[in-house]
């Protein structure tokens, strides 16, 4: 009998069916051993020895397996092909007593769960890879080291409860650094200035419409890019004096066509799908979470039955290479010459390089494991949440095997002759062959330009001048905030998704209307005291280095105890520094409440939950009351300036971050209370000369 181990049930079951009798398929239901949970479980004067245990909830599953290997005549480990897989594989021969230097103990590795996949794995296996092996480990314990030595600190100098992290903590203070960038925003007024011109006598229309401009009119749209001969940078207009002064400049002028410029332009398709472009691809356009995308790729990889029998209908999901293999691109052009004929397969395979330093070239992007297998052909299989990123990772994968898009631009100047000289510029596009468009749609709008010739003359029909306010940067949303960390080299393929989905868990961040991330008050005091005290556990540029010594490590270059020594000598050394150095902060606010229970005043306690009211004669009395949050963006919602009666009243703060509401029209408008809006008696707000916040 030959036992083949894997990771998940359904893993199991989709290899069970590839592979005849003689074959014992199980599954370890995950890693089957692992740190302690209650204590630290390292060995800091003995290089870092960890101290594995076997968890309770994998013992039963344990004993199974022990008495499966006894009975086998080979243990064939085949467990995923990334650090953490190698890392399972190596657990699993320790904790089974297998001798992975006999021939009765084999390691597989595959990055696609179909027939030929396996058993080409099985014609070629391995030993476990003890590089990958120590990387993970690597990472582990200096996860753990940093997790169960700095989250003390934190419940000692703010609040029971709260946690820090190499990754996490990174992604944190991303969002914060964010939020403060948002806040410390001015908006500068800016104005741009359109024209409707045209030909002949063609009845008016709306300056904007300018979808319903086609090659058989007579209009052009344009706008304002030259001045007295400079270039006008976008933001160049900054008064409506200046706009108004330009547009009745621009009334009283005469009109030609100065400059035409035609030219042809391609657009490429992507690569493939790595994990992180995929979860970012996933949150655009499904609207669905790094970790929800991850969960239903799983379950495609690891098997769907489509009717006869299960099969994984993409590739390994935790990966970033964009490399093809061969009989990939083969199938792929296949597909391709009998779906839409030869004008839609590339005459070579395309290839794609990665900028990604770490990427492992032995691995492949995620694609179908059978390009042919259309979303309509297992549409009835799967769920539709399954359909939807199936569809995508097929959609991507075959745009990337297709001929560019081509299109025709075409750019017309037209100078303005009015008591100053001015040029004006349309733009337009239109589509001559989709390409890879055809199946991967994109939002495009054509914009066509009537047939015009140098010095041509135009008439005015309308002019606009359009006052506009630069934006404050975006907050970060998952496709964003991923992107950020993956360009850092911050995290990996399977870090990801559980770095966003914790630091949301931990309440350090919360998700808006628009699900974009904003720090918490204590996600905020939490990373600033970690900036100011630990700047290298939230330093970007030092996790990204930390990544690349452990890729060193699974490389072989690197020992990983060492890597862990120099790291956790001078970080234990400034931790001791610091129990002693800083002060415990006060997370607390006091209120004008007392305690029903013992007459002790109640006050305001921040914890990893939010913020909650509870007595001050903790812990003699352990009253305490839920808390609700403010949202100050939420309470003021839509309601019309007062004074003006043209903007809104939106929440501002002060230089010392109180909430206040202001006209957005500010500062044209200077109206601003304390009041929330809607409410009576609004009181105006005043900053006095030695910045304290006064209300008259």
């Amino acid at each position: 009998m030959k036992l083949v181990i894997v990771e998940s049930p359904t893993k199991a079951k989709t290899i069970s069916g590839f592979l005849g009798k003689e074959y014992t398929i199980e599954s370890s239901y995950g890693h089957v051993r692992d740190l302690p949970k209650s204590t630290l479980g390292i060995d800091v004067e003995h290089d870092f020895e960890p101290k594995y245990l076997i968890p309770k909830k994998a013992s039963a599953q344990v004993k199974k397996l022990k008495a499966l290997a006894k009975k086998a005549d080979e243990v064939i480990l085949a467990t995923d092909e990334d650090r953490e897989g190698e890392a399972i594989a190596w657990h699993l021969a320790q904790v089974l007593g297998l001798n992975e230097t006999q021939e009765s103990t084999k390691r597989i590795v595959f990055h696609e769960i179909t027939k030929n996949a396996i058993n080409e794995a099985l014609t070629h296996p391995g030993s476990v890879d003890m590089g990958l092996v120590n990387a993970q480990q690597a990472r582990r314990v200096l996860d753990r080291l940093v997790g169960y030595k700095l989250s003390p600190f934190l419940w000692k100098k703010m609040s029971k409860g709260l946690s820090a992290g190499r990754v996490q903590s990174v992604a944190l203070k991303l969002v914060v650094d964010r939020e403060k960038e948002i806040e410390a925003f001015v908006a500068q007024e800016y104005w741009s200035i359109s024209a409707l011109l045209k030909k002949g006598a063609l009845a008016r229309r709306s300056l904007l419409d300018r979808r319903s401009l086609d090659e058989g009119g007579d209009e052009v749209f344009a706008e304002l890019w030259k001045k007295g001969g400079e270039v006008l940078d976008k933001k160049a207009i900054v008064s409506e004096a200046d706009a108004m002064a330009i547009k009745q400049d621009l009334e009283g002028a005469t009109y030609a066509v100065s400059d035409i410029q035609e030219k042809e332009a391609f657009r490429n398709p992507s690569a493939p799908f790595t994990t992180s472009t995929l979860q970012q691809e996933s949150s655009k356009k499904l609207r669905f979470s790094a970790k929800y995308t991850m969960m239903l790729a799983q379950q495609l990889y690891e098997g769907v039955d489509l009717g006869g029998g299960q099969t994984g209908l993409i590739t390994y999901m935790r990966t970033d290479s964009i490399n093809i293999a061969e009989e990939a691109l083969k199938a792929t052009k296949s597909f391709l010459l009998a779906k839409f004929g030869s004008g839609y397969a590339t005459d070579t395979p395309r290839r794609f390089k990665g900028k990604s330093k770490l990427a492992q070239e032995a691995h492949e992007a995620i694609r179908p494991t059978d390009p042919a297998r259309t979303p309509d052909d297992v549409a009835d299989y799967l769920t539709p949440q399954q359909l939807k990123v199936y569809h995508l990772i097929w959609a991507r994968f075959i745009a990337s095997q297709m001929p560019r898009a081509k299109f025709a631009l075409k750019s017309v100047q037209i100078t303005a002759q009015g008591k100053e000289e001015y040029v004006l510029k349309a733009n337009g596009s239109s589509m001559l062959f989709d390409g890879f468009l055809k199946v991967w749609h994109m939002k495009y709008e054509e914009r066509a330009i009537p047939h015009l010739t140098n010095g041509e003359k135009l008439s005015l029909e309308k002019i606009e001048a359009l006052q506009h306010f630069t934006e404050p940067p975006a907050r970060f949303n998952e496709a964003s905030l991923i992107k950020v960390l993956e360009e850092n080299g911050v995290g990996r393929p399977a870090t990801y998704a559980p770095t966003l989905a914790l630091i949301e868990e931990r309440n350090y961040v919360e998700k808006n209307e628009d699900r974009r991330f904003r720090p918490t008050e204590i996600g905020r005091l939490v990373s600033d005291l970690l900036a100011e005290h630990f700047p290298q556990i939230v330093d970007i540029g030092f996790t990204a280095t930390m990544e690349e010594d452990l890729d060193g490590v699974a490389e072989g270059k690197t020992s990983w105890v060492e890597l862990i020594r120099n790291f956790y000598t001078p970080f234990s050394e400034l931790l001791a520094e610091k129990y002693t150095e800083v002060q415990s902060q006060k997370v607390i606010e006091e209120t004008n409440e007392v305690c029903e229970k013992c007459g002790k005043p109640m006050i305001i306690r921040r914890s990893r939950f939010g913020r909650f009211m509870a007595c001050s004669g903790f812990p003699e009395c352990k009253n305490a009351k839920s808390l609700k949050e403010e949202n100050p963006e939420a309470d003021a919602a839509a309601v019309h300036c007062p004074k003006c009666n043209e903007g809104k009243v939106i929440p501002r703060r002060t230089k010392k971050k109180r909430i206040f509401y202001g006209c957005s029209r500010y500062p044209d408008c200077d109206y601003a209370t304390w009041t929330k809006p809607g409410t009576e008696k609004p009181e105006k707000v005043e900053e006095s000369k030695s910045g304290e916040e006064n209300i008259v």
